[in-house]
């Protein structure tokens, strides 16, 4: 597995070897000691499984508390996968960057702890795989607009299939000084 550059600090974009032939391919997406070796040493607990159709916008999320990290790939179909720094203290705090995931190149996105996460579909049909270091807890789910004029995220020019849950999410400068995370140089 190769580590790819990413801007932001913290994040990893990784890229899975592949070996293939004629009947197809075989790629190894997960072991834990690879990943213990470029640095993620968390234990995943729960694996999850999306499937959404083009213009699916899901986020900007992530856990209050203790956070939670994600490994995320696209198992099928294509995904604009963004983080968004939410660690206090951080020099790109509020700064986001996005990641095209799809089932060719089969790329990995860990997103850890204090980065907030979304994706956007698109391909006409989009199956995101992604493991969590936490289990999933629905008192601890929070959430930031996913169009926040302050963060700027700059999303597919898709017609938007967005939940109420995060069409109504707050402002990034509303909730700022109530986040758990703080940067860690």
């Amino acid at each position: 597995m190769e580590r790819l550059p990413t801007r932001l600090d913290g994040p990893l974009l990784l890229q899975p070897r592949t070996h293939g032939d004629e009947r197809g391919f075989l790629a190894e997406t997960y072991r834990r000691a690879v990943l213990a070796e470029m640095g993620i040493e968390e234990e995943f607990v729960q694996d999850n499984h999306s499937r959404s159709a083009r213009g699916v916008l899901r986020g900007i999320h992530f856990a209050a508390g203790r956070g939670q990290s994600k490994l995320v790939r696209c198992a099928r179909g294509s995904i604009l996968d963004v983080l968004v720094d939410l660690r206090r203290g951080s020099p790109t705090f509020g700064q986001w960057e996005g990641f095209e995931l799809d089932d060719r190149e089969l790329r990995i996105l860990y997103c850890p702890v204090g980065f907030g996460h979304g994706f956007c579909v698109t391909s006409d049909i989009a199956d995101v795989v992604y493991k969590l270091s936490s289990y999933y807890d629905p008192d601890l789910e929070r959430g930031i607009a996913y169009d926040d004029p302050d963060v700027g995220i700059e999303w597919p020019d898709l017609e938007l299939t967005v939940s109420e849950r995060d069409a109504t999410a707050p402002r990034l400068r509303d909730v700022a000084d109530e986040l758990p995370f703080e940067y860690a140089r």
